[in-house]
């Protein structure tokens, strides 16, 4: 992605802000696109603009008809951000207060049965030849694999390189990720041999900067050509799909590996105190919090281990609330 340029008469003050977002450590592409969009909102409309006022930000977060809760809590967020910025170098902002506008209900992840992995990825395997996205019969089987078998999120995925993936030894690379983190993910004997068999017909003379999952014109496979397979194998697999925001979403394949991971460490009586960190450096989180709050997922999913994790684990278990940092 490009560097973005402003126009407005505050555009000074955004790329400065974006810069230093960047500087340490952040991505900051998505929020640099909203901050382009806010920033031609003020060209139209405060053009002679040196401040932030509480006018413009109001106007600016208003909900529109057409969008979600949680889009404008994203919007604002955004902004509150901005304001903080411009307050710390003197330039007086308008701080919306956090929590300002009420957001939507936590989503709870789904957590698939092993019964309905195996459909899921039965239907995967019968994925037939498609003439506009040739690949689509070799990539679909492998990549919801990869998913779940590796905790992984759907970008993470989407946007391995074929250098990314080594074949031989069974690692892969995630480079640049959420928050510009990068880590080595081991992966199974058995999907290790899946990608060298995929890699075999998909990429015949390896090239190490093309995408290991491509579409057509060697760019990575869209978020909505995932999506739209996601929902065919869904339906297909007898899995029913409860409507946007209630899932099961193609994320919560990677909540139900890291489930699945602590009941059966639980059961085998592992001592999750040394456990715990393992899954956290695999899943590329950031903190504890986004590691620990699985385990009181776990224990609503499996009510039959809630006893023995409250036994040995009352101070680390979390209330179940939706993870705002678990998305992509």
């Amino acid at each position: 992605m490009g560097k973005i340029v402003y126009e407005s008469s505050l555009k000074d003050y955004m790329s400065s802000h974006v810069d230093l977002k960047q500087a340490i450590g952040y991505k900051y592409e998505t929020e640099a696109a909203h901050l382009q969009r806010f920033d031609r909102f003020l060209v139209e409309n405060y053009p002679l603009a040196t401040s932030l006022t509480k006018e413009m930000v109001l106007n600016w977060c208003r909900k529109k008809s057409y969008e979600a809760q949680a889009n404008q809590c994203a919007r604002a967020s955004i902004l509150r951000q901005f304001a903080k910025y411009l307050d710390s170098i003197g330039v007086a902002a308008y701080l919306l207060p956090k929590g300002y506008f009420p957001s939507e209900k936590p989503y709870v992840p789904y957590i698939y049965t092993q019964g309905e992995l195996s459909r899921f990825f039965v239907q995967t395997d019968q994925c037939c030849y498609c003439s506009e996205f040739p690949s689509r019969h070799r990539i679909m089987p492998v990549f919801f694999r990869m998913i779940y078998t590796c905790g992984l999120r759907v970008s993470e995925a989407r946007l391995l390189k074929v250098g990314d993936v080594d074949l031989e030894n069974g690692i892969l690379s995630i480079l640049h990720s959420k928050k510009d983190n990068s880590r080595l993910v081991p992966i199974s004997d058995a999907l290790a041999e899946r990608c060298r068999q995929y890699s075999k017909k998909a990429h015949p003379f390896p090239i190490p900067d093309d995408y290991f999952f491509p579409a057509l014109g060697g760019k990575p496979i869209t978020i909505g050509n995932v999506y739209k397979n996601f929902r065919k194998f869904l339906w297909q697999a007898g899995i029913s799909h409860h409507g946007r925001g209630h899932g099961p979403r193609v994320h919560d394949f990677r909540h139900t590996y890291a489930v699945h991971c602590l009941k059966k460490w639980v059961e085998q009586e592992k001592d999750l105190a040394a456990y715990l960190p393992v899954l956290k450096t695999y899943l590329g989180h950031d903190s504890f919090e986004e590691t620990a709050y699985y385990l009181r997922l776990t224990a609503d999913v499996f009510p039959e281990i809630t006893l023995k994790l409250e036994t040995y684990y009352p101070e680390i278990i979390p209330e179940l609330e939706g993870h705002a940092d678990e998305t992509n």
